[in-house]
C-alpha cells in the first residue's frame, strides 16, 4: 500500500503496540480519512505478523478511528464537523460539567500544579508552533480533571470518545486563531477551579468548550 511510511514494530509486540502506531498515524494524520487498511500490506510495514493488525483494527474500529465494510475492507473514518457539533461536543459537555464540579473539592496541590504544567507546556508548544504537542496537553488536561473526579462512568465514557476527541483536537489545534489563547483559556479553568463556585464553573467549561467549537466551525465554513 502506498503513502506513509510507518514504524517498524519488533517481533515480540502484539495488539496494543500495533494499534498504538496505527492510531498515532491517524490521529497526525498520515493516515487520512478514507484511507484503506489492508492487513497484508499493514503486516509488512510493521513488520509483525496479520494476528495483532486484525486484533488492532477490530480495536480501533471500537474506538471509531477506522470503520469496516462488506466488500471494501477497513478504512480510516472521518470526523465530521457535524458530528463534533451533534455528538461529541454535548458528550463532553455533561461528562465535564458534572466531573469537574465533582473534582473542585478534591484537587490538591500536586493537582493544580501538574495542570499549571500542562498549561505552560500549551505556551511553549504555542510558541514552537507544535500543533500536535498543545493538543496533546490540552487533551492531558482535561483527562486530569476528570481522573481526580473519581467517578467511574465518567471516566469510562471519556475513554469511550476520547480518541475521537483527541483526533478532533489534534486536527483543530493548527486552526486555532491564536495559538496563546489555549493556554490563556486553560488558565481560566483552573482559576474557576479554584474559585469554589460550582455556577462559575460551570459556565467556564461551557464557554471553554464553545470557544474552540465555535472557532472550528467558523474555519470549517470558511474552507467551504
Amino acid at each position: 500500500m502506498p503513502g506513509p511510511t510507518l514504524p517498524r514494530v519488533s517481533q515480540d509486540s502484539r495488539r496494543q503496540r500495533v494499534a498504538d502506531a496505527l492510531r498515532e498515524a491517524i490521529i497526525n494524520g498520515e493516515l487520512r480519512p478514507g484511507d484503506r487498511l489492508v492487513e497484508l500490506d499493514l503486516s509488512a510495514q510493521l513488520g509483525t505478523s496479520r494476528g495483532p493488525i486484525r486484533e488492532a483494527l477490530r480495536q480501533l474500529e471500537q474506538e471509531g478511528l477506522v470503520v469496516s465494510y462488506a466488500y471494501r475492507g477497513t478504512l480510516v473514518a472521518d470526523i465530521s464537523q457535524e458530528e463534533i457539533e451533534q455528538v461529541l461536543v454535548p458528550i463532553r459537555i455533561v461528562i465535564e460539567r458534572f466531573a469537574f464540579k465533582i473534582a473542585m473539592p478534591l484537587l490538591d496541590e500536586s493537582d493544580f500544579s501538574a495542570l499549571r504544567k500542562l498549561v505552560a507546556e500549551m505556551r511553549e508548544a504555542a510558541d514552537a508552533g507544535d500543533a500536535d504537542r498543545m493538543a496533546d496537553a490540552d487533551l492531558r488536561f482535561h483527562e486530569l480533571v476528570i481522573e481526580r473526579s473519581g467517578q467511574t462512568h465518567c471516566m469510562q465514557l471519556w475513554r469511550t470518545i476520547q480518541p475521537r476527541v483527541r483526533a478532533y483536537f489534534r486536527r483543530d489545534a493548527s486552526g486555532h486563531a491564536d495559538r496563546h489563547a489555549v493556554a490563556e483559556q486553560h488558565s481560566a479553568l483552573i482559576d474557576a477551579l479554584t474559585a469554589g463556585d460550582p455556577a462559575r464553573l460551570a459556565t467556564a467549561v461551557d464557554e471553554h468548550i464553545h470557544i474552540h467549537l465555535d472557532e472550528a466551525s467558523t474555519k470549517a465554513d470558511t474552507d467551504t
